[in-house]
């Protein structure tokens, strides 16, 4: 069976015919069009310098290298004047180019920036649900590569095209007014050429999506692998991996030479078509030269023309190519685009101006996925001040309970809410502000534990300090060599899981909640981290709404029901000593020390 590792879309390249899909893209572009429209002008402008360039090599040659009828003085000061004629427009047609590059290369970005945004701001106001169908790698992807694609295109590929197109078209011109039969000559090799350039596109599509696929493979395998390094070393599979890893790299390799063949195969071709053409040219030119039907000029700018018309004609196929991954990347940003995973939203939001905290799930049905509820039909009422612990085993529904309240999630039927009112009934940034959550895992960001702490809220100096105390970070803070302003690495890898946890109760205690919901760490931590946490949960939870997944004996007896949950519903609640001495579920779990 063939592994994907999960990247099955890296196989789809964009079809070039997609009118709905250029459509798309044009509409992207069309904010830009002051810079389009200039880099299509400029494109005239360094096609005019290009084309003008044989032409006056033919003056040169015709006008006074071989025109014996001119003294020498006056040939050498008509070379003079058009050698100078001749840097004047390659410098002309320089500066032109550059500045048609600095254009695209600023259109494309700025295009490619507002995309970047407008596809950010659409992922934040996405679902939960959504998040959990599709991997954090994949979204990163749509962000960075799959734009970066498209950047490609709008900047390396779309107006250069049309530069070549009216290359193309200005040399056929002006071959055919300098030498109407030497340029039907030369015109008998475009249907060859163009041939030639179709098979090798279609071999290409294959070639590189066969590449495309093959390297993502390899990439989604050494993530894989370097994120699970301990357990490979820990059961002894270096081997294997070694293997596999060899066996992916070498179809990759393979389809890697694959491709060099054909790229080998086409640019000779190319190649020796033109070589024919130059062939047949001097042929036919040296035979008219001495009919006296034609000068030694014409026939150099026809051969110089000649070079000109073939070398967009060896680039079209790699064009192709990008294109191609291009379109596949814009199909793949469109798609993410038009999803649709948003949570409804009231039409008429509530803020109350005051929160008691008062919970209320009112038969309650939720499942993550179609016709596998976790919860059913699940009722529960939580008192204004009231500390509610939720026991259980994995699977249970506990974390599920939390999801509902911070609407990550609406409930499939029932209602959730809060001081009497629906949470959909209720502004979601609102809501956000009136509930506190303290994870497992706490998210550090990469900057200062003062940031970290205030996040996006404004605090002056004492009253942080006064949240410190309270959180039992005073300490911690005054043994860092820069107090708040030290900085933490991303993922809070320089942080102990305990000093994690205090920063998280620190952030609680600056927005002030009325709801914390608390789910305790199960990791384990030293006794002063221990302690510490201890007087900071006990800060945290007075006088406030509080949901705790509770995984310490001691969190639990504090609590003033406790709720114990076995496959989505409640099979038994009350406080410590009266579920111990019912001896159920509760009394089980505590005896095997299994409190989570």
């Amino acid at each position: 069976m063939r592994n994907d590792y999960g990247y099955f879309e890296e196989d789809q390249l964009g079809r070039v015919g997609d009118a709905r899909l250029w459509r798309r893209i044009i509409l992207l572009g069309l904010p830009e069009w002051p810079g389009i429209v200039l880099a299509v002008l400029l494109s005239f402008l360094v096609v005019g310098c290009g084309l003008a360039l044989p032409y006056l090599l033919r003056l040169v040659i015709d006008d006074f290298v071989v025109n014996t009828a001119l003294g020498q003085a006056e040939r050498l000061a008509g070379i003079a004047r058009l050698a100078g004629l001749f840097l004047l427009v390659m410098a002309a047609g320089f500066i032109v180019n550059f500045c048609q590059v600095l254009v695209l290369a600023w259109t494309g970005q700025k295009i490619m920036h507002r995309m970047r945004q407008m596809l950010f701001n659409h992922l934040l106001g996405l679902n939960m649900r959504f998040f959990n169908n599709n991997p954090g790698g994949k979204l990163v992807t749509r962000l960075t590569n799959d734009i970066q694609n498209m950047n490609e295109m709008f900047t390396s590929v779309i107006v250069t095209l049309f530069n070549d197109f009216i290359n193309l078209t200005g040399i056929l011109a002006v071959l055919f007014w300098m030498n109407w039969r030497l340029a039907l000559l030369m015109a008998a090799l475009v249907p060859l050429v163009v041939g030639n350039t179709i098979w090798f596109s279609r071999l290409s599509r294959e070639a590189f999506r066969a590449i495309r696929t093959h390297l993502a493979r390899i990439n989604a395998f050494l993530q894989e692998s370097l994120a699970g390094i301990a357990i490979i070393q820990l059961f002894l599979r270096e081997p294997e991996t070694e293997a596999s890893f060899k066996k992916l790299d070498h179809e990759y390799y393979e389809k890697s030479l694959y491709q060099i063949k054909i790229f080998g195969m086409f640019m000779p071709l190319i190649e020796l078509l033109g070589a024919v053409a130059i062939g047949a040219i001097i042929w036919y030119g040296g035979v008219q030269i001495m009919a006296g039907a034609m000068t030694i000029g014409v026939l150099v700018a026809f051969l110089s023309y000649m070079r000109l018309f073939f070398q967009p004609l060896k680039e079209l196929s790699q064009k192709y190519a990008i294109v191609q991954s291009a379109l596949a990347s814009a199909e793949r940003i469109f798609e993410l685009q038009d999803s649709r995973a948003l949570l409804p939203a009231a039409a008429n939001p509530q803020r109350p101006a005051h929160c008691r905290g008062r919970i209320e799930f009112a038969r309650v049905g939720f499942g993550y996925a179609p016709g596998q509820p976790v919860l059913k039909d699940f009722s529960l009422t939580i008192e204004p001040g009231e500390i509610l612990a939720i026991v259980g085993a994995t699977g249970s529904g506990k974390s599920t309970v939390i999801n509902l309240l911070e609407r990550f999630y609406d409930p499939d039927q029932g209602r959730v809410l809060l001081d009497g009112v629906d949470l959909r009934d209720l502004d979601p940034e609102w809501l956000r502000s009136q509930i506190g959550l303290v994870m497992q895992d706490v998210f550090v960001l990469s900057g200062t534990i003062r940031e970290n702490i205030l996040l996006d809220s404004h605090l002056d100096d004492a009253g942080l300090q006064a949240i410190l105390a309270r959180a039992q970070l005073q300490d911690f803070v005054a043994r860092l060599p820069e107090g708040l302003d030290t900085k933490v690495g991303e993922g809070g890898r320089d942080l102990s899981a305990g000093e994690r946890q205090l920063l998280a109760f620190a952030r609680l205690l600056v927005r002030d909640c009325r709801v914390l919901i608390l789910d305790e760490a199960t990791s384990s931590v030293d006794a002063e981290s221990e302690m510490y946490i201890e007087q900071a949960t006990r800060a945290s939870l007075a006088g406030r709404t509080s949901i705790i997944i509770a995984h310490r004996l001691s969190t639990v007896r504090r609590a003033d029901r406790i709720l114990v949950m076995e496959k989505g519903e409640i099979i038994e609640q009350g406080s410590h000593a009266q579920l111990v001495a019912a001896h159920g579920q509760y009394y089980r779990l505590l005896e095997s020390g299994n409190g989570s």
